[in-house]
Formats: C-alpha cells, sequence, structure tokens
C-alpha cells in the first residue's frame, strides 16, 4: 500500500523568521512528492490552524506548535496506525530536551507528576504503551489527524483557546473514533522560559478547561474540579478554622505528605535537585489551575459574531 499524503501545519507568529518546527520537518524521512509543509502565520493558532487545514492537500494533517521538533522517523512511524480506519487522531509526548536550561527541567518535570497533571503528564513523558486514548492524553504540539474527519466537523472550535482541541478529540470519540497515544511518536519542545510565563500557562490552561467544560461538558471533566475546589478549601480555612479548630487542617495535612511523596516518586526521573524544586511548583499548579478554572466558569464566552476578523498569512514551504 502506497504512502498517504501528509501536510504538517505550524502556527507561526507575524515576526518568526526560525522556525525550528519547520527546519524538523524538512527532515522527516517521507517521500517529498506526498509531504507538504504550510507554515500559518498570525496572532490565533486555532484560526491560524483552520486557514492552512483548508488549503492542504494532505490526507492526514501533522500539527506541529513552532518550537516542536520531531525526529525524521516520526511520520513513518505514525502513518502505518491509520491503517484502520477507526483511527482518526495519534499523538505522543513531547519531552523537554536534556540540554534545557534547569528551571525549564523543573518546569518539565512538574508537568509529569501525577499529583499535579494526573492523566495528563503523558502529554510530557512516555507513559506505558501505544494504546486507545483520550483527549486528556494527546495535545497538539504533536497531533496526528485525518483531514476529512476534522473538515466535516468543521476544524477546530476558534472560540476556544487553549483546549480547542481536546473539544475536537471528544467530539470525534462520540462519532466511534479511536485515538491513539503512542508514547515513542515524541517530539522535543522547550517548556516555558521564566517563572511568569510559566505561571501563565498554568492559568490558562485552567481557565481553558472550564470554557471547554461550558461549551462541551463530558463526564471525563469531573477530575478537572479537584483543583478549585481545593481554592475553596483554602479560603474556607480562614473561616472554618477559628470555629472548629485543627480538625480542619486534617485534609491540608494529607495533601502536604501526597505532596511529599510525589516529590519522592520524582527522583529517579529528574534527580533530588530538580525534584525538591518541583515541590512548590506542584503546588503553585494546583493553585493557579484552580484559579483559572473558576476564572473561566464565569468569563463571557463569545460568539463567532463577536470574535474580530483574524488574518492569516500562509506560506508553502519546500520539503
Amino acid at each position: 500500500m502506497s504512502e498517504p499524503t501528509v501536510t504538517v501545519i505550524v502556527p507561526a507568529r507575524l515576526d518568526e523568521s526560525e522556525i525550528l518546527a519547520v527546519a524538523a520537518a524538512r527532515r522527516l524521512d517521507y517521500p517529498a512528492d506526498k509531504l507538504q509543509i504550510i507554515v500559518a502565520r498570525g496572532k490565533q493558532p486555532s484560526v491560524q490552524r483552520n486557514a492552512a487545514l483548508k488549503i492542504a492537500r494532505g490526507e492526514l494533517i501533522y500539527f506541529l506548535d513552532d518550537d516542536s521538533v520531531a525526529p525524521p522517523d516520526n511520520l513513518r512511524r505514525a502513518v502505518k496506525l491509520f491503517a484502520d480506519d477507526k483511527v482518526k487522531m495519534v499523538g505522543g509526548p513531547n519531552l523537554c530536551p536534556p540540554t534545557a536550561p534547569r528551571l525549564e527541567q523543573v518546569f518539565a518535570l512538574t508537568l509529569t507528576s501525577w499529583l499535579a497533571f494526573g492523566p495528563s503528564r503523558a502529554r510530557y513523558t512516555p507513559v506505558g504503551q501505544r494504546r486507545p486514548a483520550g483527549e486528556k492524553e494527546l495535545i497538539l504540539c504533536n497531533l496526528m489527524a485525518r483531514r476529512a474527519d476534522m473538515l466535516e466537523l468543521g476544524g477546530f472550535n476558534e472560540l476556544l483557546y487553549p483546549n480547542e482541541e481536546n473539544a475536537l478529540m471528544d467530539a470525534l470519540q462520540e462519532r466511534g473514533g479511536q485515538l491513539i497515544y503512542d508514547p515513542q511518536f515524541m517530539v522535543h519542545r522547550r517548556p516555558r522560559r521564566n517563572l511568569k510565563a510559566f505561571f501563565k500557562m498554568l492559568f490558562t490552561y485552567g481557565r481553558g478547561r472550564a470554557e471547554q467544560f461550558r461549551v462541551h461538558p463530558t463526564p471525563g471533566s469531573a477530575l478537572n474540579f479537584v483543583p478549585p475546589l481545593f481554592c475553596v478549601y483554602l479560603v474556607a480555612l480562614i473561616f472554618t478554622l477559628p470555629l472548629l479548630g485543627k480538625i480542619v487542617l486534617v485534609p491540608l495535612a494529607f495533601y502536604a505528605f501526597a505532596v511529599i511523596a510525589q516529590t519522592f516518586a520524582l527522583s529517579p526521573l529528574g534527580g533530588w535537585v530538580n525534584s525538591l524544586g518541583a515541590l512548590p511548583f506542584i503546588v503553585l499548579t494546583h493553585l493557579l489551575y484552580g484559579l483559572g478554572f473558576w476564572r473561566g466558569l464565569f468569563t463571557k464566552l463569545k460568539t463567532s459574531g463577536e470574535r474580530p476578523k483574524i488574518s492569516v498569512t500562509l506560506e508553502t514551504i519546500q520539503s
């Protein structure tokens, strides 16, 4: 059976000159006549990806973020899984490069923590074997999908950012489609470069998840209510501690034990220095995600008519 055509779509900023994902895409081991690379420049990645999707000629679409560095064998590894018509998407983790600064390695270790990210840790470290998965394990910076199915569903919901891919994955599964997680289908990508950017990411993840829940609620979203309820518990301590005494601190003591235990569990993966560095970030993940979730529950959701027109420039790159 001949290889299907593949289009690599990379959203980029308007002023971005060196795009790591494009350089890596040109090194992919795949027939040049069946590989197309499109750079979509603009200010809203969902809009950019949708614009590129409409002109793509590939049967399969490989989505990469601008800083995702895919190894040469990634395409061939994922393409063969689409021989099964039920498979609609294939994804895998994005890993922190070993040469990244220590602070970024600590960020990355936090992202791999079960206590901080639950099943979504699979987005940041190889977990288990290749298997059918859900939207919590796949991530858009390293994701392959069938173009026809995406177009049939209207592409990404441009009013959801982030979490636009999660809503689309839910819709595909509701139609009987299968999502595959392959721990060896990976890219290298540096996490946020400084504290401000990392904290903003955590808050935005929480806000985006809440907005997705409002637009497309699913039973799988129940776990996402834990961080915002934890924030409520901490605020409630101010009022309940004087009235009820230290008994109300028991859940907090269990939480502290869990954080310390998670720190020990991370040490084989990241070493003791990075693991201890990750401890406060695990706590901050819950707080910032939780606050972002509350924010997302009460933001005004825009309609398509309220969205300002966003221009996108599309460039086809020679593979």
